[in-house]
């Protein structure tokens, strides 16, 4: 089916594209243009079921309001509800959003970014991978609005809004300390990233301030190249050959992994092993017995991200304008 173009509405009104094209863009005013024909204009587009190219649109006025947001992985419940919340706000500024995953490869983010880029956006909204450095140094370089989300490349001047990993994972771990476990052991990701490497400081740190050593031994780094019955099949070895009295998962989808693990293992929490992981998820809230976790503020997230990218969007310096958020998360205690 043929898409309606501003030249069909302008012959079924009678007008030139011109005056379509400036009603259409909310120049009716400045341009002199009755109300009486404005709203007719509207009419017609409306009824015609008119949808601009904003591709088009952004290579005539340089603004497609159309923001760029990359993620991790759109079925994590952390990103989705990370997404929905942006998209919401992002609608309230005016603006639609197009998202997209990586799933931590870093070929696909950084050819997704490329993309996002040549459909020429308006600003960017990105969970970064190790290897995309690079590609958001240019954007800065660039002067493209730009917020990362979640985590930043140290030394690399960006606006970020992120938790404070270090803390929640020291509350978690020091929550177990508190409980009498004495054998914590730590189930994170390979990654380098801050956030993960923040997170593995703060168990470290919690332990320390107990006159504990963090053991390599109890430290288990889950590849992302496993796939779901590989992790779980790693798990459950490391925990078989630890034997722990307790266990910290760094992310949601690794507790996941755990409870399944834990479970083939015949291990009973909280009865024969504490258990702490950070992020939420329905599984842990709605499972009996109830996991305690460290939660991430994400509607919190979410808003100050597009409310930092809204403000460059408005001023003529754009990422020079940095703001730099670090958010509080928050120990649930439940049955774990």
């Amino acid at each position: 089916m043929k898409s309606v173009s501003i030249k069909d509405i302008a012959n079924q009104v009678g007008v030139s594209t011109t005056t379509v094209s400036f009603v259409l863009n909310g120049k009716a005013k400045e341009k002199r243009i009755s109300e009486d024909l404005k709203n007719e204009i509207l009419r017609i587009a409306a009824q015609l079921n008119y949808r601009p190219n904003q591709v088009a649109r952004g290579l005539r006025t340089g603004q497609t309001h159309t923001l760029g947001l990359i993620i991790e992985d759109i079925s994590n419940p952390f990103f989705g509800n990370l997404a929905k919340v942006v998209e919401e706000e992002a609608d309230k500024h005016g603006y639609s959003v197009m998202f997209c995953s990586t799933d931590n490869l870093e070929h696909r983010a950084s050819g997704l970014l490329t993309i996002l880029k040549h459909r020429q956006m308006d600003g960017f909204l990105i969970t970064p991978t190790p290897g995309l450095r690079e590609d958001v140094r240019r954007l800065v370089e660039e002067l493209r609005p730009l917020v990362l989300i979640d985590r930043y490349f140290p030394g690399l001047e960006t606006s970020y809004v992120a938790v404070d990993n270090y803390q929640g994972a020291f509350d978690a771990t020091n929550y177990l300390l508190g409980k009498g476990y004495k054998r914590i052991v730590l189930v994170t990701t390979a990654s380098t990233q801050v956030q993960m490497q923040n997170r593995q400081r703060g168990y470290t740190a919690a332990l320390a301030a107990q006159g504990m050593i963090a053991d390599d031994e109890l430290t288990l780094k889950v590849g992302f190249d496993l796939s779901p019955q590989q992790a779980v099949s790693t798990i459950s070895g490391f925990i078989t050959q630890a034997k722990p009295d307790a266990v910290f998962f760094t992310t949601n989808y690794l507790g996941v992994y755990g409870l399944e693990s834990l479970r083939i293992s015949g291990v009973t929490i909280p009865a024969d092993m504490g258990m702490v992981c950070f992020d939420d998820h329905d599984l842990f809230r709605l499972g009996k017995p109830a996991v305690t976790v460290v939660a991430q503020p994400i509607h919190a997230i979410a808003v100050q991200a597009v409310e930092s990218l809204i403000e460059q969007l408005q001023t003529k310096h754009g990422v020079q304008s940095l703001r730099k958020v670090l958010l509080e998360p928050a120990l649930i205690i439940r049955d774990t």
